[in-house]
């Protein structure tokens, strides 16, 4: 990768956040370190505690920083989309607003994007082990079956298809068409990325989980609804019913500068 690619401003990070503001001052601050670091939105989803006030100060303190508010709690999903139609740089990625995730890692997980080898980089909790904090076994066979469904009519062999950290290039995230709910979007994106035929890597990542108690919201009701969207975006939802335009892809621009 050349110094200058290592050193371009290019990437958008989003952050939905709902009831997050015992942690979303940190989080911001830790991406503002990054060197290609072009703007970071946050989405605020109708939180009721602080978070948006948190958010809108650091706004004021940093220019990378832009906060979107929700005038209700539509769901993760919802805050993306919002979120992605309000970004600008080459490459966006999804940054959840509880530390789960180590911003430190991002220029690895960016890495194969920006080498122009990837489309789309997802972050592994799975491929090879780091830090990851031990928390619930039904939890992990949950992400695992429903990986494991999901690889199955995608035809893509991902590890991890529930992580929170995604990388995309930009105008793939921008021109796709999302409709899920509640937490759908990981499997929803996932199913519309493999439809299109882009370059998928996996990136090793830590986890650092939370527990219900410190405010993790996902649960057993989500797990069910991913069943369905597995099923609705891999068999009822064609490619171009996916995406306004179809976006190139890394393997067509590499063809064309080969010929």
């Amino acid at each position: 990768m050349t110094d200058s690619s290592q050193q371009r401003r290019c990437l958008s990070v989003v952050i939905p956040a709902y009831n997050e503001e015992a942690t979303i001052a940190r989080v911001i601050r830790r991406l503002i370190a990054l060197v290609n670091l072009l703007e970071i939105v946050v989405v605020d989803d109708g939180s009721r505690d602080r978070t948006f006030q948190i958010a809108s100060e650091l706004g004021r303190q940093y220019p990378e920083v832009r906060v979107l508010r929700q005038a209700r709690n539509a769901g993760k999903t919802a805050a993306l989309k919002a979120g992605f139609a309000a970004t600008r740089g080459d490459i966006v990625l999804v940054q959840d607003a509880d530390l789960e995730y180590d911003p430190a890692e991002i220029p690895e997980l960016i890495r194969p994007i920006l080498e122009g080898t990837a489309d789309v980089v997802y972050g592994s909790r799975f491929l090879v082990r780091k830090a990851a904090r031990v928390l619930y076994f039904y939890h992990y066979l949950a992400n695992r079956g429903l990986t494991f469904l999901s690889n199955a009519l995608t035809n893509v062999n991902l590890s991890d298809v529930e992580t929170g950290y995604k990388a995309f290039r930009g105008e793939i995230i921008r021109n796709m068409i999302i409709t899920s709910s509640g937490f759908g979007f990981e499997i929803e994106v996932t199913a519309k990325v493999a439809k299109l035929g882009c370059a998928m890597y996996e990136v090793p990542i830590s986890y650092y989980g939370r527990t219900y108690d410190q405010g993790k919201k996902i649960g057993m009701a989500d797990g069910f609804a991913a069943l369905w969207f597995i099923l609705r975006y891999n068999l009822f939802c064609g490619t171009k019913a996916s995406f306004r335009q179809l976006p190139a892809l890394s393997s067509d621009r590499l063809t064309d500068a080969e010929s």
